[in-house]
């Protein structure tokens, strides 16, 4: 009988209309998007439209002789190097780092992960002052590296480790919620049917994280190639050896140069645009990968 009772108010409350999960009127929608785009034109599109439109306010000639200067060369190819040194190291630490929290259990888990997130709450000038502490002449290992010929600071070494230490998260804190989320079924059936550890990994699971792998190595890079504050401290600001790009854009804009500085901030901002392009694609492709195997 009570079952009868409720059976009229059941049908009752699934005729009525489902009610949508934002109650917002059509105007208070328009004004939500017309601030958010307003915000975004004066904040971000405008700010990069300006150095475009600087950087080539003398023309195209003046722009590529501002970029084949050697000191900009040079800062040019600086940035690549570290960039190319730094990545790998990344994407090995990152791998490692993601498949030890997220496959096993160990004493110093929790400890570990908030390590992987201390360059998000360290300043980058903070992170340079912590290797000159540790690799200048008054430091304990400045004497027995100075001793050996081995130059850390003011050096390509030192701009390296500054790098690493400023973008070593981005690869880990993008594969770890994705090998948690995957859990450890797939790598105990490729061991159960006799694949050694190496097969399981190259086969089962770096397949499967490969798309959330670019996109960190995209984040990565594309941090690196802008690092300013940590590279800075190191660096030493010599010119023609240790000044990265986002150095080189300071350096000439101090000296008024300001269609050569436009011109070195124009291609890291177009550098930083090519970057977003490839990961909205590998987002999309991210997305269209996932409901295909839910379809399925």
């Amino acid at each position: 009988m009570a079952h009868e009772a409720t059976l009229p108010a059941t049908l009752a409350a699934a005729s009525r209309p489902v009610r949508s999960a934002t109650t917002e009127s059509h105007l208070a929608r328009l004004t939500l998007i017309a601030v958010s785009l307003l915000f975004v034109a004066l904040f971000i599109l405008a700010p990069l439209v300006l150095v475009f439109a600087e950087a080539l306010r003398n023309g195209t000639g003046e722009l590529l002789a501002a970029l084949t200067d050697s000191d900009t060369f040079s800062s040019i190819r600086l940035t690549l190097l570290v960039a190319a040194i730094s990545v790998p190291l990344n994407v090995v630490f990152g791998i490692a780092a993601s498949w030890a929290i997220a496959k096993f259990e160990f004493k110093g888990k929790a400890f570990l992960t908030t390590l992987i997130d201390l360059p998000f709450s360290v300043s980058p000038v903070v992170s340079g002052l912590i290797f000159v502490l540790l690799f200048s002449s008054h430091s304990l290992l400045g004497p027995w590296l100075q001793s050996h010929g081995i130059k850390i600071l003011f050096a390509v070494p030192g701009i390296v480790l500054a790098t690493v230490f400023i973008t070593f998260p981005f690869v880990a804190r993008e594969l770890i919620p994705l090998m948690q989320e995957q859990g450890t079924a797939d790598e105990e059936a490729a061991l159960s049917l006799g694949a050694s550890g190496w097969q399981t990994f190259w086969y089962v699971t770096l397949p499967n994280i490969r798309w959330g792998l670019l996109y960190g190595v995209l984040l990565c890079n594309a941090r690196a190639m802008g690092e300013f504050g940590a590279v800075s401290v190191v660096s030493g600001h010599i010119r023609g050896v240790t000044n990265t790009m986002p150095l080189q854009v300071e350096i000439l804009y101090n000296e008024y140069s300001f269609v050569a500085a436009f011109a070195v901030a124009a291609l890291l901002a177009l550098l930083a645009l090519v970057t977003l392009v490839v990961k909205s694609l590998l987002e999309f492709r991210y997305s269209a990968q996932i409901a295909a195997s839910r379809r399925h």
